[in-house]
């Protein structure tokens, strides 16, 4: 399968070797969601997730900003429009948009890597907190930024910040929507690491190449398992690693990792 053709030059689609590297491309508007943006992203997702070519996402943003939310001044345009769609259409509309999205890259059952040149805002952090690992350059601030401008949150972003810096501090974040330096933002594990911007791009596509060469099969059972870890009791954790566990070993993966220990050389891990 060929890489993912974008219709638009405000998303980036690129196969680096195994990694997939999606740039979200509207640096004049700080990478604010648009129609290009989405249409694009979901169905680049959706490749990635397929295509056995792609070991790992990276997804990062152009310029001097990772993503910057929804665009603000086109909300205002639509606000002002006498015809709109039926609140039913709008739900809709959103469900699918935020699915094919947020969705979709938390559960995909490849590893992700979110590289944040800059800020993150509202729906951009949002779609970072799905990525599995963030690396964020110094000048990398987050905020929710939802309560600014009047609204509660989207794309999962409440769950997504509960579970990742606990409820005190996720309920500090989207009620004050507070700016949060890189530093703070590593603090509280929204950042993974912080790197110069100069080497922000390299270290994220460094990781983002050591994952794609490493045993995904593995790597899908151990993000259940850390989902599960969220949301099941101990005696089903317990029962469900083993089942996945079972599943690794019939692996060729486990077969050539096992066989590379004996022999004292690192592994040609294949994916399967």
């Amino acid at each position: 399968m060929t890489a993912y053709e974008s219709d638009s030059e405000e998303l980036i689609v690129e196969l680096d070797g195994r990694v997939a590297r999606l740039t979200l491309n509207r640096p004049e508007a700080r990478n604010a969601l648009s129609d290009g943006i989405t249409h694009n992203l979901i169905r680049a997702i959706r490749w990635a997730a397929i295509d056995d070519e792609v070991g790992a996402v990276l997804l990062t943003g152009a310029g001097q900003a990772f993503c910057s939310g929804g665009d603000v001044k086109r909300m205002n345009q639509d606000a002002g429009r006498d015809r709109r769609p039926s609140e039913s259409a709008q739900l809709d509309a959103l469900k699918s948009r935020h699915q094919g999205i947020a969705g979709a890259l938390r559960a995909l059952a490849k590893p992700s890597v979110a590289a944040l040149p800059g800020p993150a805002a509202g729906a951009g952090l949002a779609i970072a907190l799905c990525c599995d690992f963030r690396i964020g350059a110094p000048n990398a601030l987050i905020s929710t930024g939802y309560a600014n401008i009047g609204l509660s949150g989207d794309y999962g972003i409440a769950w997504l910040l509960t579970r990742t810096v606990g409820p005190a501090a996720a309920r500090a974040l989207l009620l004050t929507s507070d700016r949060i330096p890189a530093d703070q933002a590593k603090q509280l594990g929204i950042f993974n690491e912080v790197v110069d911007e100069a080497h922000l791009q390299d270290e994220a596509l460094t990781l983002a190449r050591r994952l794609a060469a490493g045993p995904l099969v593995a790597y899908a059972a151990i993000k259940k398992n850390l989902d599960d870890a969220l949301d099941v009791d101990h005696h089903t954790a317990i029962n469900r690693e083993a089942e996945r566990l079972l599943a690794c070993r019939q692996t060729q993966d486990y077969r050539e990792a096992i066989q590379a220990f004996a022999q004292k050389r690192l592994p040609n891990f294949k994916g399967q």
